[in-house]
């Protein structure tokens, strides 16, 4: 996916229609800097206002994502590898969120860990030390259920028993057993309880 050419493609597509940044980002409601990243290709825009910005361009997704407005004859060929550019796009997302969940462990784990041996270790005053422990107490479980958001949006569990692949509610992944990022869970197509892995694809 050319995004340099995407950007150009919804420069020039604005300019037709004779509609400057700001007053497109103001149909979109968000800012006019966001517009400018866009048309100098430097990302997509979020899925959530490709609907809404075709709508203005007067353009369909497929021509978004293509960079140009696509002949019929070409549109279910240029459609597929749309969708399929648009898959490995998630993916590539999905390890970066993955490797920020490991990130994100080991910084609150070292933070809670050396908070607490301050606390035990060093002569200081009751209500200080009970205060250190208790920031890094709220600092590791906060973080532990940002890393569990995180785990449960990138990629999919996949079934033990069916094979269905699906992403679970967040309430569903904090609430079940793990080892890892193989969470015991409920599939929601066959209803069997297994443990189901995490897979990107």
């Amino acid at each position: 996916m050319d995004l340099i050419k995407i950007g150009k493609f919804i420069s020039r597509k604005r300019k037709e229609k004779g509609i400057t940044q700001s007053e497109l980002a103001e149909k979109l409601y968000i800012s006019d800097r966001a517009i400018s990243k866009w048309e100098n290709g430097i990302c997509l825009p979020d899925a959530g206002n490709m609907p809404l910005l075709c709508e203005i361009l007067d353009i369909t997704i497929n021509d978004l994502f293509s960079g140009e407005v696509v002949d019929m004859k070409d549109k279910e060929k240029n459609l597929e590898e749309n969708l399929l550019e648009m898959t490995k796009l998630k993916e590539e997302k999905d390890k970066q969120l993955l490797n920020l969940e490991i990130v994100i462990g080991i910084v609150s784990t070292i933070t809670f860990l050396t908070l607490v041996f301050v606390a035990s270790f060093i002569d200081m005053q009751s209500w200080l030390r009970i205060l250190l422990i208790l920031i890094g107490f709220v600092t590791f479980f906060t973080s532990c259920c940002f890393a569990i958001g995180i785990e449960q949006k990138a990629g999919y569990y996949k079934c033990n028993e069916c094979n269905h692949k699906y992403v679970p509610t967040y309430k569903s992944v904090f609430l079940a057993a793990h080892n890892g990022r193989t969470r015991y869970m409920k599939c929601p197509k066959c209803g069997k309880k297994s443990w189901q892995k995490k897979v990107m694809k």
